[in-house]
């Protein structure tokens, strides 16, 4: 995301201004597939990069390790530890003292370069999904990029090595193409098969390099103006017709790389009107500035989401850009350019990029120093632990929710184990927030419990497109699984309950249509099983993230959860918990008890607090408790 060479090609300068304005305008929620703009990044990235290397290696015959390393510190590391640097410490103004832990573990991830491993570990777990994101997350393409310039030298000095022993040149070229076909291979497995961590980590990402290092390989081949044009309308589809829901990098990845190494092949012939926009005055100065460009747009528009406990609205959106493009120019004119052309002995760049490393991380370390675990709420007696809000049923300890890759659910038996009674609790991460209460009801009412719960995959049959971790193939064998578990059990009590909130599929126009199909699969699957059928609908729906909301915010600011339709069907015993938790408001303290425990969930407290009510509503559906 950076100028690789002290040759600029204007077309380039293009297509880096491109990619840098459909990340954010990807992240300003304008464009859906914005995000390819980082896999223009990093064909361009292979491409100059590859180019550098094979002109220094024909010049010397090796390359000048120590100069190589140097240039890219001296190019990199001023503007990401400027921008880290005010992010940081404007973030530990703004946000929650309550997630600083979090914010001084990213700093000190980015400092690094290894924060595009800590995302995809954090991502990987559902239940950071609903999690304010991290100011500084957007440093994990940077990580990508220079984990790859690691590597990448050495790799081509030996390929070189190699052909020249062997006296055959393309020998580079296919080792090369070996390389990238592995990662390209690697790529669409791990994004079937574990999708964040294919979409954050080098190897799955490194084809995309590998790509733009081929351009320099193959010899030039004679191109006609309509191959560019192609390249442009393979990028326009990617950034229109892929959205957060498309399985990424793998093979969709492919249409971008592929749109990309088209442009920057027929670079002398593009047509005209690709040609004067890129080389328009404003391509060319967003291109100058692409690098701080992307490295001011993430925290200029999260940070006021995360101090508003809530989305921007389109004006917010709009000055957050304003205030990114403002901010990469004078970061580009008075940071990035200054050094960049500064005359730095390699072993004075070393030193002061070392104690620049040592900084960062210690004031990451400083801002995890300061960390609380308490949140002052008015009307509420004394500060509340976080980690008691935010505390999850014990079945996600015990092994007993579903994680995104499981199909089978584990013996999970609690309560009364020797009972000849009966209750199981089935569906998603809304059903499993009933757990604590449940648990207190059947240990009360001498029932064994058995808890059968996954993340993501609701109890009712509907079809949900797949996303990040989650795979409805594996959501649907973990249903037939515990739907032939359920049978043979014959419980006495069924509760089941779903998050009602999924993205519908676009074969559905109404939202109510789609969730009471589903139901009605469910009825068919269950009706013979026990004889109550018991269906807790939907709790309400939080607008914002409720802990952060109360850190900096009041109680009536934070009211702004809205009642859960319900949405059920003839055949179940229906309990609505809105009326419970609702009156004119849906309140984030409700009795003196925090609700939420994020931006969906209700806590273990509220859940615990509910149990006479609960209790009351089974009664009222006759079962004997």
């Amino acid at each position: 995301m950076q100028n690789n060479s002290t040759v600029k090609i204007t077309q380039i300068q293009g297509l880096r201004a491109l990619a840098a304005m459909l990340v954010t305008l990807f992240h300003a929620k304008w464009v859906n597939g914005g995000f390819i703009g980082v896999d223009i990044f990093y064909v361009i990235s292979g491409f100059l990069i590859t180019g550098l290397l094979l002109r220094e290696i024909d010049r010397s015959g090796t390359i000048n390790f120590k100069e190589f390393y140097s240039r890219r510190f001296k190019r990199l590391l001023p503007t990401s530890f400027f921008v880290l640097a005010i992010t940081a410490v404007v973030s530990w103004m703004l946000i929650p003292a309550t997630m600083r832990t979090s914010l001084g573990r990213d700093v000190i991830a980015a400092s690094l370069y290894v924060s595009n491993y800590l995302f995809a570990w954090w991502q990987a777990d559902y239940q950071n999904l609903d999690a304010t994101p991290s100011p500084v997350i957007h440093y994990w393409s940077l990580a990508v990029e220079e984990q790859f310039y690691l590597v990448w030298p050495l790799l081509i000095l030996l390929f070189f090595t190699l052909a020249k022993y062997l006296k055959n040149r393309m020998v580079l070229t296919y080792l090369v193409a070996i390389i990238t076909l592995a990662s390209f291979i690697f790529s669409i497995y791990q994004t079937e098969n574990s999708p964040i961590w294919a979409f954050y980590s080098l190897p799955t990402r490194a084809w995309e390099l590998g790509f733009g290092a081929l351009l320099v390989l193959i010899p030039p081949f004679k191109t006609r103006k309509f191959i560019g044009l192609i390249g442009f309308v393979l990028l326009a589809i990617s950034a229109f017709i892929f959205n957060e829901s498309t399985p990424f990098p793998g093979l969709n990845a492919a249409l971008p790389v592929i749109g990309t190494v088209l442009l920057i092949a027929t670079i002398n012939s593009w047509p005209p009107f690709l040609n004067d926009l890129a080389n328009s005055r404003i391509s060319q100065w967003l291109g100058e500035i692409s690098y701080p460009l992307y490295l001011w747009h993430w925290p200029l528009l999260v940070l006021p989401s995360t101090y508003f406990a809530r989305p921007l609205e389109v004006h917010e959106r709009l000055l957050a850009i304003a205030a990114t493009i403002l901010l990469a120019d004078l970061t580009h004119r008075f940071i990035e350019e200054p050094y960049r052309s500064k005359k730095i002995l390699p072993i004075l760049v070393y030193k002061k990029a070392a104690y620049v490393t040592a900084i960062s991380v210690f004031m990451g370390a400083m801002i995890m120093f300061t960390n609380s675990d308490k949140i002052d709420i008015s009307g509420i007696k004394g500060a509340v632990s976080l980690a008691q809000i935010k505390a999850r049923p014990q079945i996600y300890d015990d092994g007993c929710h579903a994680n995104y890759a499981q199909t089978q659910s584990g013996k999970c038996e609690y309560g009364k184990l020797d009972s000849n009674k009966t209750m199981v609790l089935y569906g998603d991460s809304h059903a499993a927030q009933w757990f604590p209460a449940l648990i207190e009801i059947a240990n009360r009412s001498g029932y064994k419990l058995i808890s059968l719960t996954k993340s993501a995959c609701p109890s009712v049959e509907t079809v949900r497109r797949d996303q990040g971790g989650f795979k409805m193939s594996r959501c649907v064998q973990w249903r037939e699984n515990t739907i032939k578990r359920i049978q043979g059990i014959k419980p006495d009590v069924l509760v089941m309950s779903s998050f009602q909130y999924f993205a519908q599929p676009p074969q559905f126009k109404d939202r109510t249509q789609w969730w009471n199909e589903g139901q009605r699969k469910l009825l068919n699957q269950v009706k013979n099983s026990s004889p109550h059928l018991i269906y807790i609908t939907d709790t309400p729906h939080p607008t914002r993230d409720i802990p952060a909301c109360l850190s900096n915010y009041s109680i009536s600011e934070c009211n702004t959860s809205e009642r859960s339709k319900n949405l059920s069907i003839p055949g179940f015993k229906v309990i609505d918990p809105n009326p419970w938790l609702c009156s004119n408001v849906c309140p984030a303290v409700k009795d003196g008890v925090v609700a939420y425990r994020d931006a969906s969930h209700i806590s273990v407290d509220i859940s615990l607090a509910l149990i006479p009510r609960l209790t009351q509503a089974l009664r009222d559906q006759g079962i004997n408790l």
